[in-house]
């Protein structure tokens, strides 16, 4: 039987939902909604954070969790594995299974192909096309579950799982795939390397304007110079290595002891704490406020107030490293002058003296510098805010990347529509 001629649903597979840090996964999901998909939403994981950005409660799409850990939920595992036994792709895909336990013997396999059996079985007929985020643990539990039931899948690789999933196991992943896209040209073109160039496209994310206020008209005039009226700087983003916030905290307590400042930072973390401590033995604790999560509105009521955003990312150790973040976008929205770091996709959206400063990653001196020369200088800091805001409007709209996914998500469906199901 074939599935119904005009059923175009796909499932959106993610690893955690929702997710304050992940607006950009939120953003797309919603904005293919709104161009008719019929999507619907897989995660692996629960969420973790109270706080809900506005577009998560305006999507749609139907989410179903699965088993985070499988000891939790082992008649559903249990019963999906007893259905993948009989499913004609259970061959090929404990092959597959097998072959990947071989190179990464860790019991996160296991559960990836628990997983697996639990969507495959529990994945309504008329889905025939799955779309994962992340080339990694989620691309892992969807080539099980393709390889189980016959569907087609794609996928969308951000930072960490391009850096520091294997070789091995982004080739054989690229090579079942349909096609792929990623975020960075840097990004690209290490996937690209590894599979045929056309096999995986640059499809920036880009920025929905609509969902942001219109950029304030003026700034005040803030130099440091008055110590009642500091210059406000702000970052956004997980206290975690790869975002550089330790060298931000060290370049803050080398500002000259003339010029008079506030930092605030906003996001969760493992290195919340270090960070804390950090900024009190550097004797800086009374001039810088960790605010945890917040919501975007309070995101951007922040960014709209300050003078300096900043954003100092760099290699972590495990390889681990950003993408073009988001929050950078974000800012420019908001006409806020940038400083951040000369890695990763940043380049890309930010030019050195155009759009914003750009400081070597790691180099907490010259990242220090940098702040302290635009936080004297207004003028300077609101022409760097305009010509990013320009390059955001005219060459990061969150359209042109829309355009692309929509067309080939719903190539990708008529492709399964026309395939017959699985015996």
């Amino acid at each position: 039987m074939l599935p119904s001629e005009s059923a175009r649903r796909i499932a959106i597979v993610v690893k955690g939902y929702p997710r304050l840090s992940e607006t950009f996964i939120a953003q797309e999901i919603l904005a293919l909604e709104q161009r008719g998909l019929a999507l619907e939403i897989w995660s692996l994981r629960h969420p973790t954070e109270r706080a809900v950005h506005p577009m998560h409660k305006t999507i749609k799409a139907r989410v179903t969790y699965l088993p985070e850990y499988l000891y939790e939920e082992p008649l559903r595992v249990l019963r999906g594995a007893f259905w993948s036994l009989g499913q004609k792709g259970f061959g090929p895909t404990i092959r597959a299974f097998w072959r990947d336990l071989k190179r990464d013997f860790t019991p996160n396999r296991v559960r990836r192909l628990g997983q697996a059996f639990v969507m495959a079985r529990e994945m309504p007929e008329d889905v025939r096309h799955l779309h994962v985020h992340y080339l990694h643990t989620p691309a892992s539990v969807v080539r099980y579950a393709a390889l189980l039931t016959g569907r087609s899948w794609t996928f969308s690789a951000h930072a960490k799982d391009i850096w520091t999933t294997p070789d091995w196991e982004k080739r054989e992943k690229m090579g079942e795939a349909l096609w792929g896209v990623t975020c960075t040209a840097q990004g690209a073109g290490n996937l690209q390397s590894l599979s045929r160039p056309d096999k995986v496209s640059l499809v920036y994310h880009g920025l929905d304007l609509s969902r942001f206020p219109a950029a304030p008209e003026s700034r005040p005039a803030r130099d440091g110079s008055d110590p009642l009226d500091p210059v406000r700087i702000v970052s956004v983003g997980r206290a975690v290595a790869k975002k550089g916030f330790g060298d931000l905290i060290q370049a803050l307590a080398a500002l000259p002891q003339d010029l008079h400042w506030r930092f605030a930072h906003v996001g969760g973390g493992e290195l919340l704490n270090t960070l804390k401590k950090q900024a009190q033995e550097a004797g800086t604790a009374d001039k810088v406020a960790f605010l945890g999560s917040k919501a975007q509105p309070d995101i951007i009521a922040l960014l709209r107030e300050a003078d300096l955003f900043v954003l100092p990312s760099k290699e972590a150790k495990s390889g681990d490293r950003d993408g073009l973040p988001n929050v950078i976008m974000e800012a420019a929205s908001q006409g806020l002058a940038i400083v951040a770091t000369d890695f990763a996709g940043i380049p890309e959206f930010i030019r050195n003296d155009v759009e914003g400063q750009l400081v070597p990653p790691g180099d907490w001196a010259a990242l220090s510098n940098a702040l302290n020369l635009l936080a004297r200088d207004p003028a300077r800091r609101d022409a760097l805010g305009a010509a990013a805001f320009a390059r955001l409007r005219r060459d990061f709209s969150m359209e042109g990347g829309i355009d692309v996914l929509e067309e080939r998500l719903r190539s990708a469906t008529d492709t399964a529509r026309n395939e017959p199901e699985p015996v």
